[in-house]
């Protein structure tokens, strides 16, 4: 069974030449800018052909809630034919430079309703995102710090090539998570007093998968 995933990859990769053959427009962005502008819906679909990228949210509050990363082979935002008042709070930018095939949605929307293989690709992958939400909402959201740490760090390593390295700062840990600092702080403490992981600037180093296993919750599992 499909354990939650917050790294989105190779969802579409089967679609790269299909994609090519149809309308489209290719759009390179370097690293650290933003793909859409602020305060505006998503109203193109990329098609990620290299590079990755960052989706969050700021809240008013000053807190940011880092919600997914995209990268090859995927696409990002999903396709709809709506616009969403929460999108104007949403943002995604560039973690990398990248290069990305862009569809408006009457050119996805064509591709969509005459290809019923991509139509199943983009309710599955609707179906994973929203696993992640319904994930954190009634599982993550009630974990100790220490659980809701070790969920997501047996959840990244799990589902990238490289299980044992985690690229990420503990910063963006924090916010990915919704936890303070301090708390963050204290379970990576006691992971590492487990020696489960080992921590560097900028990357997490699992050394006992197993050890880490026991302290997620069975949903993560």
């Amino acid at each position: 069974m499909l354990t939650p995933r917050y790294c989105f990859a190779h969802d579409f990769s089967q679609f790269y030449e299909y994609f090519l053959a149809q309308p489209h427009c290719v759009k390179n962005f370097r690293k650290g800018e933003l793909l859409w502008k602020p305060a505006q819906p998503h109203g193109k679909i990329h098609y990620i052909v290299s590079g990755a990228e960052m989706h969050y949210a700021d809240h008013e509050n000053g807190r940011r809630k880092i919600i997914s990363f995209h990268s090859e082979g995927t696409i990002f935002p999903g396709y709809s034919l709506n616009d969403y008042k929460i999108e104007l709070s949403l943002v995604t930018v560039a973690l990398t430079d990248m290069q990305v095939l862009e569809f408006t949605r009457p050119q996805f929307k064509a591709m969509f309703e005459s290809n019923a293989a991509l139509r199943e690709s983009v309710i599955n992958w609707y179906s994973m995102y929203v696993n992640m939400f319904l994930f954190e909402t009634i599982h993550q959201g009630y974990n100790s710090s220490l659980v809701k740490i070790s969920n997501i760090l047996y959840l990244f390593s799990a589902n990238q090539p490289q299980a044992d390295v985690i690229a990420m700062t503990q910063n963006e840990l924090a916010e990915i998570l919704g936890l303070s600092r301090v708390q963050l702080t204290r379970g990576l403490a006691a992971l590492r007093e487990r020696k489960i992981i080992t921590t560097q600037r900028g990357r997490i180093s699992v050394m006992d998968m197993s050890a880490l296993a026991l302290l997620c919750s069975s949903e993560a599992l």
